[in-house]
């Protein structure tokens, strides 16, 4: 059983310049208001107008179906919208400013969530990418819905009071971030799985690795940043990862789909027990209270507020 198809040396080269550019262009975005402006607000306008219509409706594009056009302009919404609450002075500490975030997250992933559910029936070539449908599919679903029941402590956001403005999210931590890592991969192995070696491993490492190793608690802000201009690139080069040299397909191996749907669900459900455990051992409300503050990585984060 295997993932992918044999991956030669030129494709690992290009995930390597993958993941270093958006990890870069995040670094790049996030140390300033005006190159947030220019990278999520100038840039996409441009493109919308100018080079989106025709890569989108050439023949054989897979970026044309409504999921890649709500997802950039999802995506892109929440880039602007964090940094409003990173830039407007006082609009961290509105409570009701503060659901932004969580929310903009949460259906980030319904949209992946209803995307999986759908192509449960599908079986061939849909919209220029072959999709096997299945059991992983609907396994996959209930994961992400979990992983949005999970989002917590949302009330603890704040802006960190050096010249970058990152928005810190101390519950966030990392068995969350793994969970909707694992989920996320398994999303776009089952349902764009030629682009998976991409947009599934190179994105998702490029805001965790910042979020583990560069600026910890600004995971959330990292995802964001990367995925807009991961979404922008390949909405601009579709055959980068549908036709190019560079591109790896998928195996298609139902044995292969099933196994990472299931990696995803059963950390996802891991994650529901340890926090309803903690909810009940704990006597918190996770609509209100953060969670985990008696953890050490939450307290490093913390530490900046």
């Amino acid at each position: 059983m295997s993932l992918f198809e044999p991956i030669p040396l030129h494709a690992w080269i290009a995930f390597l310049a993958v993941l270093g550019a958006l990890i870069l262009l995040n670094e790049i975005s996030r140390r300033s208001i005006w190159a947030g402006i220019g990278c999520f607000i100038v840039l996409p306008l441009i493109l919308t107008f100018t080079v989106w219509p025709h890569t989108t409706t050439a023949e054989g594009s897979s970026v044309g179906t409504w999921f890649h056009w709500a997802k950039v302009y999802s995506v892109l919404a929440g880039c602007i919208g964090f940094m409003a609450l990173r830039y407007i002075p006082g609009a961290a500490q509105k409570k009701w400013v503060l659901m932004f975030p969580p929310a903009i997250l949460a259906i980030n992933i319904a949209e992946a969530v209803v995307r999986d559910f759908q192509c449960y029936s599908f079986n061939g070539l849909v919209d220029g990418v072959m999709i096997t449908g299945g059991s992983w599919n609907i396994m996959n679903g209930i994961a992400g819905i979990l992983n949005i029941l999970t989002i917590c402590g949302w009330a603890g956001i704040f802006i960190s009071r050096d010249k970058f403005k990152d928005m810190l999210w101390p519950d966030m931590l990392w068995f969350w971030i793994i969970a909707y890592d694992l989920w996320n991969f398994a999303y776009v192995y089952n349902c764009v799985g030629d682009h998976a070696f991409y947009a599934g491993a190179a994105l998702l490492l490029s805001c965790t690795i910042p979020a583990f190793f560069m600026r910890r608690g600004a995971w959330l802000q990292h995802r964001a940043h990367t995925l807009a201009f991961w979404m922008m690139f390949v909405m601009c080069f579709p055959s980068f990862v549908d036709t190019s040299r560079f591109a790896v397909k998928a195996s298609g191996d139902p044995a292969a789909l099933w196994l990472v749907s299931a990696i995803a669900l059963a950390a996802n459900v891991a994650l529901a027990i340890y926090q309803v455990h903690r909810i009940r051992s704990a006597r918190r409300h996770p609509l209100k209270d953060e969670l985990y503050e008696h953890l050490p990585a939450y307290q490093h984060v913390a530490s900046a507020r």
